[in-house]
């Protein structure tokens, strides 16, 4: 794979409030040929909370349109699992309604935060309503730490996630967290069956941390984008025949970090969409986002 980077595309802005500090994990919606795209983008505001945004984006001229001054999911109701943020947006369109799956957080005591799936959906791309107050996935005896960053992808009647599971929390004062990237199923996009299968998890003990799956399928293969950590996040890459068993083949990759500048110590949070019959990647840079949103293309497969 070859990629080019076109650049740094979006950053914080301090005169919207749901995008003052951070511009996070997003989410590209394209719908036909049409030169503007919807990106679903993370946001913090000037109290480090997070929500979804949405802008408006040219990709002949890679210049932003627009910038909504409100957010499409805002925070949840106070005491539930997404009272402190909303992010890691990823949609699916099923007919008429717009599926937007979603990670919820809160801060917790003994542990820096506590994360878990959310679903919320609308009929307009911008008017969202949860579809539950509640988690999408449950906690449960092999998953009690909690869930985050998703891919789903439906498939005629099948529809298929796969997810950030948190497996442990490191040694006190450490702040890691060991989680990795496992797979789900299910028949209407609500209710999921989990059986333990594990998609990418740590390739030696340097790692701690895999998740962001961005999978598409293309010409009768899937094809998965991650990050992975160590001492920093990086984007690495694997592929599968049938979306749960898979190889990883990070050195496949080559998108490396900059010389200096926003994405020079970290690449991280990949999306990867198809525009225009081109592959393209909305990826984040240092500080987890907070240096800004970039976009890549894929010059050669």
């Amino acid at each position: 794979m070859k990629w080019a980077k076109l650049g740094l595309i979006l950053k914080p802005e301090s005169q919207v409030d749901w995008l003052a500090t951070f511009t996070g994990p997003s989410f590209a919606f394209c719908q036909g040929g049409e030169t503007e795209i919807s990106i679903y983008v993370t946001g913090r505001d000037s109290r480090n909370r997070s929500r979804i945004g949405l802008i408006r984006f040219d990709m002949e001229k890679l210049a932003v349109r627009e910038i909504m001054p409100e957010p499409v999911l805002g925070l949840g109701e106070k005491g539930t699992f997404d009272e402190n943020g909303t992010g890691y947006p990823w949609l699916v369109q099923d007919n008429d309604k717009l599926f937007m799956y979603y990670v919820g957080w809160i801060p917790a005591v003994m542990v820096p935060f506590h994360n878990d799936i959310g679903l919320a959906a609308s009929a307009d791309g911008v008017n969202f309503k949860r579809v539950s107050r509640a988690p999408l996935l449950p906690a449960t005896d092999q998953e009690p730490l909690g869930t985050g960053s998703m891919c789903v992808i439906k498939e005629d009647d099948k529809w298929r996630m796969w997810y950030t599971s948190f497996h442990r929390w490191g040694e006190d004062g450490e702040h890691k967290h060991y989680y990795d990237i496992q797979y789900a199923e299910s028949s209407d996009g609500i209710n999921w069956q989990r059986n333990g299968d594990v998609a990418i998890t740590f390739k030696d003990e340097s790692e701690y941390a895999i998740g962001k799956p961005s999978v598409i399928k293309h010409q009768g293969r899937y094809h998965m984008w991650f990050v992975h950590r160590g001492s920093m996040y990086k984007i690495g890459y694997a592929s599968s025949e049938d979306g749960i068993s898979w190889q990883r083949q990070d050195q496949l990759m080559n998108l490396e970090y900059s010389p200096t500048g926003w994405d020079s110590e970290m690449l991280c949070y990949p999306h990867c969409f198809f525009w225009n019959s081109e592959l393209y990647m909305l990826y984040n840079g240092n500080g987890y986002g907070k240096a800004g949103l970039g976009l890549a293309l894929l010059e050669s497969w």
